[in-house]
């Protein structure tokens, strides 16, 4: 790459969080003195703190952010996501989101890389022989993506479901999902969402059923979605990776440049 790794996570950290905007009709982002925090429109959308800018805080003022927020979500009847990052400061935020009542889920690594214009990243997917790749255009399509999900992760995500079919619905165009067919039967799938105005695209949700893994079928999408990505002119791909994925991306070319992890509140955390 030609910039630097703390180059880059401080243009992510401007473009894609301090600087966050709507990513579907009627989506919000608001900033709430040093939060930015990101309000979906309907009862399946995202809602989550994207940005604290607490350095420096102590623990009294980081705590009245913290309760601000919850009561801000509380009163909404939303489950939201503090998603912390592991530069974010100050060192025991983390605890003091533990001591609201917050859950951490499974860490994440946030790995970016550049698409094939600008990088190394292979823009041409080899897949295995009688395996193709569809775009999702429709409400079948969404259907296959969420029978993969169920196979690969044991479960489909309904706000998941929800959300590409509001893409379909607001741009039929938009493409944001992919499913490799082997035949009739569905055995991958990923997403890929656009940022505008931003350097970035991002890979979400893949998940190959286990039957197909380990043949190139994850490798194929990532390389299909950094080609969707080229041609509508994002230099970079970002993916929040689970440790079963890191490695693969690594090997593609992607660079880690620090952790994520989603502290949540509300439902799921009960």
């Amino acid at each position: 790459m030609n910039i630097s790794e703390a180059d880059l996570l401080a243009l992510f950290d401007r473009e894609m969080r301090r600087d966050a905007r709507p990513e579907a009709p009627g989506d919000r982002v608001e900033q709430d003195g040093p939060v930015v925090r990101y309000v979906g429109a309907g009862a399946q959308g995202w809602n989550g703190v994207v940005w604290s800018g607490l350095d420096g805080a102590d623990e009294a003022a980081v705590d009245a952010v913290v309760a601000a927020q919850v009561r801000y979500f509380t009163a909404l009847d939303r489950e939201f996501e503090w998603k912390l990052y592991g530069h974010d400061g100050p060192p025991g935020l983390a605890a003091r989101l533990l001591a609201a009542g917050f859950v951490p889920e499974e860490e994440e690594t946030l790995m970016v890389a550049e698409t094939p214009v600008h990088g190394d990243l292979s823009a041409s997917p080899s897949l295995p022989p009688g395996v193709r790749l569809e775009p999702v255009t429709d409400a079948a399509g969404v259907r296959l993506v969420a029978a993969v999900h169920e196979l690969a992760f044991g479960h489909s995500r309904s706000s998941v479901v929800q959300q590409l079919l509001d893409e379909l619905a607001a741009d039929p165009e938009a493409v944001p999902a992919l499913v490799a067919m082997a035949g009739d039967e569905p055995v991958s799938a990923a997403r890929v969402q656009f940022h505008p105005g931003t350097s970035f695209a991002s890979l979400w949700s893949g998940g190959t059923v286990p039957g197909w893994r380990g043949r190139g079928v994850y490798r194929a999408l990532v390389a299909a979605r950094a080609r969707m990505a080229a041609e509508r002119g994002y230099r970079f791909l970002q993916v929040d990776a689970l440790p079963s994925s890191r490695p693969i991306l690594q090997r593609l070319g992607f660079v880690p440049l620090t952790t994520t992890t989603p502290y949540v509140y509300g439902a799921s955390a009960a």
